[in-house]
């Protein structure tokens, strides 16, 4: 992808909006593009995490395999699309991260990937921007942590 189309997927992001065009420029900066065919993987869990990921085009299932005493199984907790974003949260914090979900691409899919210690990085240079970036992490993971919960109770 080039730069301009970076930056436009970033301001269509429902993570990123209401940025700063600056803010969004540092931000571009640090994104590489990637693309998972249909089946694949973009992470496991179980693995060591470290980015963050933003879906430019595709489909992707964010799923938990749980056991539950004789329960178990895997479920989808969401299914993600354009403008969404998922992965490895903690290293924004300078934590290491064991996956606690894989993602699974639905179809031929195209996102941006961001290392989050990178991140980390620009938004303890500009703290506007953390604060900014922290406010929305909370209000994702609030309702990531609801969607898990209420698809651990199909199980």
């Amino acid at each position: 992808m080039q730069p301009a189309e970076i930056k436009q997927t970033l301001l269509s992001c429902e993570f990123f909006k209401g940025l700063g065009d600056k803010e969004i420029e540092d931000i571009t900066g640090i994104c590489r593009s990637s693309t998972c065919e249909n089946g694949e993987f973009i992470f496991r869990q179980g693995d060591f995490g470290e980015h963050l990921y933003i879906i430019a085009e595709g489909q992707v299932y964010l799923e938990r395999s749980i056991e539950l005493g004789t329960r178990k199984g895997s479920v989808v907790i969401e299914n993600l699309g354009k403008g969404r974003v998922l992965g490895c949260w903690s290293t924004m914090l300078n934590e290491p991260h064991i996956l606690m979900s894989s993602a699974v691409c639905q179809r031929p899919t195209t996102m941006l990937t961001v290392k989050g210690a990178e991140l980390r990085d620009i938004m303890t240079k500009n703290t506007d921007l953390g604060f900014k970036i922290m406010e929305k992490l909370c209000f994702l993971l609030r309702d990531r942590i609801q969607a898990a919960y209420g698809a651990m109770e199909k199980i």
